[in-house]
């Protein structure tokens, strides 16, 4: 039975089923287990994401590699320092810190931009498939200007979208409203990021990548809407 499903599917099952079960955890339930079980769930998205990445070439390692320690130096600056983002803490939900930042951050910023990478890639080659069929000549000089633009303004609309549910659940916190330079030096860091996502040479044909990000998009949307 379990050969008629593939990788992507289990993989969407998988990541539906234990968000569903945060999801009513957090609402219905003792939220103290499952905001706990916050690295669980985090870690078992990225071995997803790995797993059903087809090609893991130098290419894709390397790319892995500057999303985690980009994203966490960039947070240790902005931790110890309040030159990026803003003034803000992290709180223990997350787990073991250096200089004061969860190494598990590292892991969010590939998720986050991987997801966001592979999901306005997706959109792009189907919409150049049909434009090269209407006109015959796909109009690749746009792609790399919109994976990095319309990738990173996605990014910071899936941090604007978390921000109030994570200080919620203690993520973090922040040392008064959330400033809009959080969400400026979101789009800076994630345009870089996705640059190096566009020019890098590795397989970005990942459904699950795809899915994952639409039913975190969904998770916070409901727990932004409804949690106390």
């Amino acid at each position: 039975m379990l050969n008629k499903f593939t990788k992507h599917d289990i993989a969407t099952a998988s990541a539906v089923f234990f968000h569903a079960i945060g999801l009513i955890g957090l609402l219905f339930f003792d939220k103290g287990f499952f905001i706990r079980a916050t690295p669980f769930n985090l870690l078992l998205s990225f071995a997803l994401l790995i797993w059903t990445q087809e090609e893991k070439n130098k290419q894709f390692l390397f790319f892995l590699f500057i999303c985690f320690a980009t994203g966490f130096f960039v947070e240790v600056i902005g931790v110890n320092t309040g030159m990026l983002f803003g003034n803000y803490t992290y709180g223990n939900v997350l787990g073991f810190k250096i200089q004061q930042v969860p190494l598990l951050i590292g892991v969010n910023w590939f998720i986050i931009i991987y997801c966001c990478g592979i999901s306005i890639h997706t959109l792009l080659m189907k919409l150049i498939s049909r434009m090269a069929a209407d006109t015959g000549k796909p109009p690749y000089s746009l792609k790399a200007l919109s994976v990095i633009v319309d990738g990173a303004t996605l990014a910071v609309f899936f941090d604007w979208l978390m921000e109030p549910v994570a200080i919620r659940l203690g993520y973090w916190s922040w040392a008064g409203p959330i400033p809009f330079f959080n969400y400026l030096c979101w789009l800076a860091v994630s345009g870089l990021l996705l640059a190096i996502f566009h020019f890098i040479k590795f397989d970005k044909q990942n459904k699950f990548a795809v899915n994952l990000l639409l039913i975190q998009l969904m998770f916070f949307l409901v727990l932004r809407t409804f949690l106390n």
